[in-house]
């Protein structure tokens, strides 16, 4: 294999689809979403806006009128592609402070360089994981200082807590809770917001009591998305990070999709793997998974700028995974959903790293004009 390289890759890329009972799917390579991105195929616009988002969306609107604060928050993988361009204009016309949560799955030297960007644009921001109150107290600290003025004039103060879906805004309101507790007694103890795994928990704006002296409560409001996602990889993005359902892209496309990316940041390389050419003690799986996707990587010899190659490294991973997930191949399609989905729980659980997907924007980017 090593001596064929990836010119043997097409072989057993025919083979595997052969052996899965499907076409091969035709080349994409006139679409240029870069390296990363090579496995991206459909429709170019990903739409996931349930029934409920169009109200939720409406009253967002209206709420955020009398509210004397904003906390934003989005997903700390993806610092931009977590905004909701729809609602920017009016946030950032209230005092507001961007709150991105679930640093514990995002690469640590990224979220400094976007702590540098944000600081660049003006922007208040603060990295958090709601599972840490350390972190949410810092975020508390934060929001305080930024409502000093308030706090001295104002009986009551209302928060407002806005995101995209899945970014983890019930969780934070919980911490918020736990830690402000002792401000109540047994009988004005503070209801928990639901929490789930699932994008679209809560459906309603429900508020929530956080606070005395002033008296100060915080809104709590389902996550909304724009109508129509037209960006194909940030729609991937948000549907990799739990913002939009997998069924809505597809578990084979999106694990695909992760897989150019792991292969594009060179992740093996950071696994500290123990796979060796000559032999490998598989362990567990976690292990085991990295081990075979770290095989793959170290026998490829193609570019990871060409699409094709990039289809055939992907190709040779994922038969690799059925196999070691014990799928059979008689199966087809429904068994690689099968090690779709065992691929991106791992991913999600953050046990294949650390990464953070979206690119700090450079000085002449476009992206420096959007409203955050």
């Amino acid at each position: 294999m090593a001596a064929a390289g990836i010119r043997g890759f097409p072989e057993l890329r025919r083979r595997f689809y052969h052996q899965c009972g499907r076409k091969i799917p035709s080349s994409i390579g006139h679409r240029h979403y870069g390296a990363a991105s090579s496995l991206i195929e459909g429709k170019e616009t990903i739409n996931w806006y349930p029934g409920h988002m169009v109200p939720a969306t409406r009253n967002i609107r209206e709420q955020i009128k009398s509210a004397d604060f904003v906390l934003e928050i989005r997903d700390a993988r993806i610092p931009l592609s977590s905004a909701n361009q729809e609602l920017q204009e009016i946030l950032s016309r209230k005092k507001r402070l961007i709150v991105l949560n679930k640093m514990d799955l995002a690469n640590p030297n990224m979220a400094l360089k976007w702590k540098e960007y944000f600081e660049s644009v003006g922007q208040n921001h603060i990295f958090v994981n709601a599972h840490h109150s350390k972190t949410v107290r810092k975020m508390l600290d934060m929001a305080r200082t930024q409502l000093q003025s308030a706090i001295a004039k104002e009986p009551t103060l209302l928060v407002m807590v806005v995101g995209i879906p899945n970014v983890g805004k019930s969780c934070l309101i919980n911490s918020m809770s736990n830690i402000t507790r002792g401000n109540f007694s047994v009988q004005e103890q503070p209801k928990r917001a639901k929490v789930g795994p699932l994008p679209g928990v809560t459906r309603h704006v429900a508020g929530f009591k956080i606070g005395e002296r002033p008296s100060t409560y915080v809104l709590d409001t389902p996550g909304v998305l724009v109508p129509n996602i037209e960006n194909i990889e940030t729609g991937m993005k948000l549907a990799l990070t739990g913002a939009v359902k997998d069924t809505v892209v597809g578990e084979e496309r999106l694990a695909r999709y992760l897989l150019s990316v792991l292969n594009s940041r060179a992740a093996h390389l950071h696994w500290k793997s123990r796979f060796s050419k000559s032999s490998a003690i598989i362990t567990d799986s976690l292990s085991g998974v990295r081990d075979l996707l770290a095989s793959a990587c170290i026998k490829f010899d193609g570019s990871l700028e060409n699409n094709e190659d990039m289809e055939s490294l992907v190709d040779v991973q994922m038969n690799h995974l059925r196999k070691f997930f014990h799928v059979p191949v008689e199966l087809g399609d429904a068994g690689l959903e099968r090690v779709s989905k065992h691929l991106l729980d791992l991913y999600r659980r953050g046990q294949l790293g650390q990464y953070t997907l979206d690119v700090v924007p450079g000085k002449n980017s476009k992206l420096l004009k959007l409203k955050l």
